[in-house]
């Protein structure tokens, strides 16, 4: 199972929110370049970057971070926030990402992600549900939907997009635990999925559970940060 440390940007900052909550912010590294070559000198491998300021205003603005980022260090990089268009997507992945995670669009948009799926490549889109009591939240977290988790999921994968990030979002940042039983109904449900999950990671037992379950990668976040979780804890699981 990969685990893959987390690097949320707001205004230029490595943040955290606390349950997406945009008034809830905790700064921890005002560099985020200099964050990623840490991770990376700590022997990580992939990094999970969010642009909380392009998921807010529907367009990402963090790009140029992005690309120093892989220019500056051999990370695997998913990137989202913001992704909302074609162009958008692209530019992210000429920057740098080798994934996109697409959250609002995916759920506003279905049918226009296909679309960009058969002409990029699927193994380039991470599709992401963004999960509040079991409904899609869009724009940032900031609104939920009536989506239904499951329906999302069917519709994708049913299609043949395997790659999926999930986050509970009253768990985000809150150090609360995993949404360990979601997620073993998704694998349950939905054989074959290649299942990553965050939100509320926040020790070894946890890490050692997901992988049992199945997982394909844990995203980790707040529980690095605050040294819950360290390097060293996490180098059995670092390949």
């Amino acid at each position: 199972m990969r685990i893959i440390p987390a690097i949320d940007l707001l205004e230029g900052q490595c943040v955290r929110l606390y349950q997406g909550d945009y008034r809830q912010v905790k700064v921890y590294q005002t560099d985020p370049v200099a964050m990623a070559r840490q991770l990376e000198a700590e022997g990580f491998r992939y990094l999970h970057l969010v642009d909380l300021d392009g998921a807010r205003s529907q367009q990402p603005a963090h790009l140029k971070v992005l690309e120093k980022i892989a220019q500056q260090t051999k990370l695997v990089i998913d990137f989202g926030g913001g992704m909302k268009t074609k162009a958008y997507v692209k530019a992210a992945l000429e920057a740098g990402a080798q994934q996109v995670t697409l959250g609002s669009v995916a759920v506003e948009q279905p049918l226009q992600v296909l679309e960009w799926a058969q002409e990029l490549g699927p193994k380039h889109l991470l599709i992401g549900a963004d999960v509040r009591a079991e409904r899609l939240a869009t724009q940032g977290w900031q609104t939920t939907t009536e989506t239904s988790l499951w329906d999302f999921v069917r519709y994708f994968f049913d299609t043949g997009l395997t790659h999926f990030v999930c986050t509970d979002i009253q768990r985000d940042g809150a150090m609360g635990g995993s949404a360990y039983d979601l997620y073993a109904q998704l694998l349950d449900r939905f054989s074959g999925i290649q299942l990553v999950a965050s939100g509320g990671v926040s020790s070894l037992q946890e890490i050692e559970a997901l992988q049992a379950l199945g997982l394909e990668g844990a995203i980790v976040g707040k529980a690095l940060y605050e040294g819950v979780l360290t390097a060293n804890d996490l180098a059995p699981y670092v390949d």
